[in-house]
């Protein structure tokens, strides 16, 4: 095996949450380019359907499953669905997440705590669980939970505290799951991303209070576009990172540091 193939998915089955827009769109790509069939797990499927074809014109064979993370029985269902159509998961993406933003001293509890906390938190241990028991029964698997630089500093201008207290959880989550699954054969890993390019955010880079504090102060002075976080996705799913567990992998352009 050349270094190259370590980092080749073929035939490996991978699922992404959220996989309806954005990065978890960008990462469902990547990884079909690297070989894998893919699981498109989403609220509302009607969404999932341009993307399906577009996959398959990668050769790689694709389902699609309503998944609300914040369900147990939702996911195991979704799961299940996914493992009937495509066989054994090999890589689970926890992508899905939600935000708010809004001063916390405002925030509905409900709305501006409860429900970010449960999906972007809560989510990834309901569907880490479910999909973990399959993975250590097999011996083996890895999981790629999507945190955030947000869970290792606090974002500005906006205020977004129960966003940034999720995703400081995911990170602190994969480390606690990468020691107990380890034993079982199991990798858990995560992506912190900086500011990314998406359709959701992207026309705020042009807005001042934004740009100064999202795009200026970062040393490389650009966001990232989505394919640069959906390669680090390839390699930790992939058999280059074999070694690799319980690491949470800032990819931000520098921010962090400065």
């Amino acid at each position: 095996m050349t270094i190259l193939d370590r980092f080749r998915l073929d035939g490996r089955v991978a699922v992404v949450t959220g996989a309806n827009r954005g990065l978890g769109r960008s990462i469902a790509t990547a990884l079909a380019e690297a070989g894998a069939h893919i699981g498109l797990a989403a609220r509302d499927t009607g969404s999932l359907q341009e993307l399906t074809a577009l996959l398959a014109q990668t050769g790689a064979k694709t389902a699609a499953a309503p998944c609300d993370v914040t369900d147990p029985e939702s996911v195991e269902a979704a799961v299940a669905r996914f493992e009937e159509t495509l066989g054994p998961v090999d890589i689970w993406i926890n992508n899905a997440g939600i935000t708010y933003w809004g001063p916390t001293l405002e925030a509905d509890p409900a709305g501006g705590w409860e429900t970010i906390l449960a999906t972007n938190a809560g989510g990834v241990f309901n569907c880490s669980q479910a999909v973990g028991r399959r993975m250590a029964a097999r011996g083996s698997g890895t999981i790629i939970n999507i945190g955030s630089i947000s869970g290792l500093i606090v974002n500005r201008p906006q205020w977004q505290a129960a966003y940034n207290a999720s995703k400081a959880a995911v990170h602190h989550l994969t480390r606690s799951l990468a020691v107990e699954l380890a034993p079982a054969g199991v990798r858990v890993n995560a992506l912190a991303p900086g500011f990314i390019a998406t359709d959701m955010v992207s026309e705020m880079f042009d807005v001042p209070e934004y740009k100064e504090e999202w795009i200026d102060r970062v040393p490389l002075k650009r966001a990232a576009d989505p394919m640069e976080i959906s390669s680090a996705a390839v390699f930790l799913a992939s058999e280059a990172a074999s070694f690799m567990t319980g690491s949470v992998v800032v990819v931000d352009g520098g921010y962090t540091l400065t």
